[in-house]
């Protein structure tokens, strides 16, 4: 409990666990479904507390709910109770190995869809006291800010202030359908992509229009040119697959359309660009053990289906 200096009691602990919900989704539903209460319970909890400290802490409207001056200032001191709630939670269920609470994590698309969907519901399966909420989504978003506990990132980690654990490699591969080379014949040397129709993966930092390799050792690359670009993987195996160009893209996008010969690999000579897969999450004192469980979780998945990468 919390207690002003007369000794008034003036809130505790639990319902400043479910303010600090209210502001982090701007929600009641979706606060009152995490923490597994009904909205309107959830809505009195909050009267209550707002009584108890005599000061309005959020504005509602019919559409959503913002924070107050004075519940901006009481969120800024409360949105750590819920991950030490749960940190100690963790820590006493790892004595008798059942977890349980919930985990919000964010993944790349392209494992997302591949991959980590099913391993994820899988998870879930096994223990069912936790609920896990994972986006597919290829923005970079701040973990710390957005109160995320786990990140699937590919490529290059600039921030120094989260944890990243390795789990894999992913190649790349340049491909395209046998129509297309058909029509317009099957390029041998990098230098040959330029009198081709190279569709250009704009979802990277750098480098969407300059393929990169190695060859005898050596980097090399080159700049493509093509009629069509996109950020979204699925789309331009689509194109591939309809013979509109060649790609170089994830292996593992386009890996079972190698395997059906829908997609032909080209320059294998060439080494491709490879880019680390690494688990993510913000430093803590104390993983949960959820969270650890779950990254070996996606490990091991990681590891059965890496012909795919």
């Amino acid at each position: 409990m919390i207690i002003s200096q007369n000794g008034v009691i003036m809130a505790n602990a639990h319902d400043l666990s479910l303010f600090s919900l209210v502001a982090q989704t701007q929600s009641f539903s979706k606060a009152a479904s995490q923490a597994g209460v009904s909205t309107p319970a959830l809505s009195k909890r909050i009267t209550k507390l707002e009584q108890e400290l005599d000061v309005q802490l959020l504005y509602r409207t019919t559409r959503n709910v913002t924070l107050t001056e004075a519940g901006n200032t009481l969120y800024q001191h409360a949105k750590s109770i819920n991950q030490q709630f749960n940190d100690a939670l963790d820590a006493v269920n790892s004595y008798s190995g059942a977890i349980s609470g919930a985990i919000k994590m964010t993944v790349p698309t392209i494992s997302g869809e591949l991959l980590l969907a099913e391993v994820v519901a899988k998870f879930c399966v096994e223990h069912p006291n936790l609920a896990v909420d994972m986006r597919l989504e290829n923005d970079f978003v701040d973990l710390v800010e957005e109160r995320i506990d786990l990140a699937i990132r590919t490529g290059v980690l600039e921030d120094s202030s989260l944890i990243a654990k390795p789990l894999l490699n992913s190649r790349w591969i340049v491909c395209c359908a046998p129509q297309y080379i058909a029509s317009f014949g099957k390029p041998s040397t990098i230098e040959q992509l330029t009198q081709h129709n190279c569709l250009a993966y704009t979802y990277q930092n750098k480098g969407a229009n300059e393929w990169r390799f190695e060859h005898n050792k050596t980097p090399v690359s080159v700049t493509i040119k093509g009629n069509f670009s996109t950020n979204n993987a699925q789309a331009l195996r689509k194109a591939a697959l309809a013979g509109c160009g060649i790609v170089y893209v994830p292996r593992c996008s386009v890996y079972e359309d190698l395997q059906k010969g829908s997609l032909i690999p080209i320059l294998e000579n060439y080494k491709p660009r490879e880019l680390g897969v690494y688990a993510v999450y913000p430093y803590t004192r104390h993983q949960p053990e959820k969270v650890r469980l779950l990254i070996d979780h996606i490990a091991k998945a990681y590891v059965d289906l890496q012909d795919y990468f």
